[in-house]
């Protein structure tokens, strides 16, 4: 007896013909889940409401003000994550609900062709002007991919977006100068194209796994039609916004669940681990450099909190080079996107290639500054 609703056409127990992707008729290339398997619905998502309810119960305590000390530090590290990272994750969830509304065709458009050297600086520049936090362009670049972006645009975006917003980029400049800021935002990008190159290039000889949901543009593809298809999509109506809502929330749900487990891990550190480990050991030199990496790694902080730290790195430590890796490499190691970008592609391979291949090039950039 077939497990399909008795149809003996398919059978999810045995090798499905090459042009469905689920034994009960699903398009190719669409994830659905196997009827052959326990479906996820119905299942408690524990690390999303284990952490979220962490992450409430130390906004409540930082009001409250009771417990121990180190309650005291977890519950003030919550409170002034949240306070500045709340906007960009809902601007990010708003962008991700706008971007699932367009046509595959537009995003494709507006990114470029998969792959090519030009869609590389397309992803780049869109990462720098993006006025998001370095979580909620997490939700945008995952989306982007789940669009037909390829994995070295998904990269590029994300390299090149953290802190590199119109508000992040004025609060830098008046911390450390529009000189050292340029030059930094400078350098960002031009990691951003050399990492998603490199990643593309990889991807080209086999060594990482393609984007399933890339699609080539069709020859009869008009850019003025499918722009004004997706205004009609996202234009604020009743049905629309409800539309962008629900599924800015559903495509969402994935990241916002490594998001408050790193909130709930990045106030633990604060409580249990003193900053002053930390602040004695950051001179300009290899040891210096490499205490900052292993900082920025192991400290999760929002890009609003990342500037003045990255400031007082280049100011009162006079190492700039170690000021540009907290910036750089706190996003390119972070375990948020590096388990987001595994779950976006399946592929630990993927989600590992961004530190892998952007450290590496921080911290040549960062040594040359120190010098």
């Amino acid at each position: 007896m077939s497990c399909c609703n008795n149809k003996p056409a398919s059978s999810c127990c045995s090798p499905a013909p090459e042009t469905t992707a689920s034994c009960c008729g699903g398009p190719a290339g669409q994830e659905a889940s196997s009827c052959c398997s326990p479906s996820s619905k119905g299942r408690v998502d524990w690390l999303l409401w284990g952490s979220l309810l962490l992450v409430a119960a130390g906004i409540a305590g930082h009001f409250i003000g009771m417990g121990p000390k180190w309650w005291h530090t977890f519950s003030h590290g919550s409170w002034e994550f949240m306070s500045k990272a709340w906007w960009g994750l809902l601007a990010g969830i708003v962008a991700v609900g706008v971007i699932g509304r367009m046509p595959q065709e537009l995003i494709t458009g507006l990114l470029g062709k998969s792959g090519s050297f030009s869609g590389i600086l397309r992803a780049t520049f869109a990462g720098t002007l993006l006025d998001l936090c370095n979580h909620g362009i997490l939700m945008v670049g995952a989306q982007l991919y789940r669009k037909g972006a390829s994995l070295g645009q998904t990269l590029a975006f994300l390299v090149a977006s953290p802190w590199n917003s119109l508000s992040l980029t004025l609060i830098l400049a008046s911390l450390i100068g529009w000189k050292w800021m340029l030059l930094f935002i400078i350098l960002s990008m031009m990691i951003g194209v050399l990492t998603g190159w490199i990643a593309d290039l990889l991807v080209k000889r086999g060594k990482l796994p393609a984007n399933p949901n890339h699609r080539e543009l069709p020859e009869d593809f008009r850019f003025g039609p499918a722009f004004r298809e997706g205004l009609s999509r996202v234009k604020p109506t009743g049905e629309n916004l409800k539309a962008i809502a629900k599924a800015g929330m559903s495509e969402s749900r994935m990241i916002l669940r490594w998001i408050f487990f790193g909130v709930v891990l990045a106030a633990a550190i604060r409580a249990f681990v003193p900053n002053e480990i930390f602040s004695q050991y950051f001179g300009p030199s290899l040891l210096g450099l490499a205490l900052t990496l292993v900082a920025t790694t192991l400290i999760e902080v929002c890009s609003e909190g990342s500037s003045p730290i990255a400031a007082d790195l280049l100011t009162r430590a006079a190492a700039p080079g170690n000021a540009f890796t907290f910036l750089m490499a706190g996003a390119a190691t972070d375990y948020t996107e590096v388990m987001v970008l595994r779950e976006t592609t399946k592929s630990w391979k993927a989600a590992l290639a961004l530190p892998l291949i952007t450290v590496p090039q921080v911290l040549l950039v960062a040594w040359l500054l120190n010098r």
